[in-house]
């Protein structure tokens, strides 16, 4: 009896040592995970051509049609933009347009418009202010 109970004691710690090196194959195929591009694009060129004062359609028109539109926020459109690489997120972008009596007011976001160089252009109304990024 006591040679049979060490016997299977034996094989069992030889299993569990051995074990895990079943469970290390180099070369193991994982299931494939597509690219997923989610939201609206907005580009600096597509800022660029904001200026305060534009109607709800002029924006839609530059911008396209918002993601979100909150009922309890009417003056705000969210346009986000999340782009997944392989179940991970690769980019993030929020830009968000605030109406006030139904003329553009402002943007903020983390997408930077091109060419705010001038003068003019950084006094007006129309920024960017950062929104914090997903990691």
């Amino acid at each position: 009896m006591n040679n049979k109970s060490s016997s299977m004691r034996l094989s069992i710690i030889a299993l569990a040592l051995l074990l895990p090196a079943c469970s290390y194959i180099p070369m193991a195929p994982s299931v494939y995970k597509i690219d997923i591009q989610q939201g609206n694009v907005v580009t600096s060129d597509m800022l660029s051509r904001l200026k305060p004062g534009m109607t709800r359609s002029q924006v839609r028109f530059v911008l396209g049609t918002p993601l979100v539109t909150d009922v309890f926020h009417p003056d705000r459109w969210d346009y986000v933009y999340r782009y997944q690489k392989a179940g991970k997120v690769t980019e993030q972008h929020r830009v968000t347009a605030v109406f006030e009596k139904d003329l553009l007011l402002r943007m903020e976001g983390d997408v930077a418009v091109e060419g705010n160089a001038s003068p003019e252009v950084a006094t007006t109304p129309l920024e960017t202010k950062p929104v914090l990024k997903a990691e």
